[in-house]
């Protein structure tokens, strides 16, 4: 089995959990191209046997979430599950409609963006939440992302609430934009709930969900194959000669533009190649 499917993780578990539980079903290795909050759920890609080599091509991808962002409270991991450092007063007039729009609005576009202090990124060779746990400080480097689109979907001005849907680049941490829109409505907030609904174009409605009841058959149905992962991109058809030469790492004369082509041999999908000045070598064979 080789290839990606989509999963739809639930709330009140790691990745990692999911990534056990589908290597336990299929027999095959497993990995993901980047990982979800336990307290987050969505899409979460899962490659599979040499579907896991194909990571390299995966983890640029845009993201698209629905997010509930919670005011007047603050708390360390700025998200449910750190401990709270602080409570405001939320004035009415803040949760306006027209205010919270041009307020989401105002993000929309390319920006510096400080990550949480609670996340694996790593500064002089330590995670960001090591340092976090020490209570030692540290200065957090900000990174450029890109937010395309943000639309306010509700308010619940009873309990504080503002839920958003939002469009944005790799890198991006829903966290600190929720801390950063609070702070421009006026006042503080965390997020409180967070669901992932695309990543480049896998959707939540293509995902399956992995319960006691899921069975080997079941993943495979779903199962999106190398080839199918690659569609768009061009074919190269070989003869059997330039075949066996092309599997012993001989690179190839090929007139084509920079890029990873399919490699086909009589009709059958053989894996990917790589094409760079001219030259066709072999990259992931099934």
């Amino acid at each position: 089995m080789n290839g990606i499917i989509l999963v739809n993780k639930p709330k009140n578990c790691t990745s990692h959990d999911v990534v056990y539980k589908v290597r336990k079903i299929v027999k095959e290795k497993v990995g993901h191209t980047g990982t979800l909050d336990p307290l987050a759920e969505g899409v979460l890609p899962l490659l599979i046997g040499k579907g896991t080599l194909c990571s390299k091509y995966l983890i640029e991808h845009d993201k698209e979430y629905e997010v509930v962002l919670k005011l007047g409270i603050s708390t360390e991991t700025m998200d449910g599950e750190g401990k709270v450092i602080e409570n405001k007063e939320v004035e009415e007039e803040l949760l306006d409609k027209k205010h919270v729009e041009e307020i989401l609005e105002s993000f929309v576009g390319k920006q510096k963006q400080t990550p949480p202090i609670y996340s694996a990124i790593k500064v002089k060779g330590k995670k960001l939440y090591e340092y976090a746990r020490r209570g030692e400080k540290v200065e957090i480097p900000k990174r450029e992302i890109e937010i395309y689109e943000i639309k306010l979907i509700a308010i619940n001005r009873e309990k504080k609430e503002i839920e958003f849907k939002v469009s944005c680049s790799k890198g991006t941490y829903i966290r600190s934009l929720c801390t950063d829109i609070a702070k421009k409505l006026g006042t503080i907030g965390y997020m409180s709930e967070l669901k992932r609904l695309k990543v480049g174009n896998f959707k939540i409605e293509d995902t399956i969900i992995i319960d006691e009841n899921i069975r080997k058959e079941d993943i495979e149905k779903k199962l999106i194959t190398i080839e199918e992962l690659f569609k768009t991109k061009e074919k190269i058809e070989l003869n059997t000669k330039k075949l066996i030469l092309f599997l012993n790492g001989v690179k190839l004369n090929e007139n084509k533009e920079d890029g990873v082509y399919r490699i086909y041999n009589l009709g059958k999908f053989i894996g990917l190649g790589i094409v760079k000045n001219k030259l066709l070598k072999r990259d992931i064979i099934l």
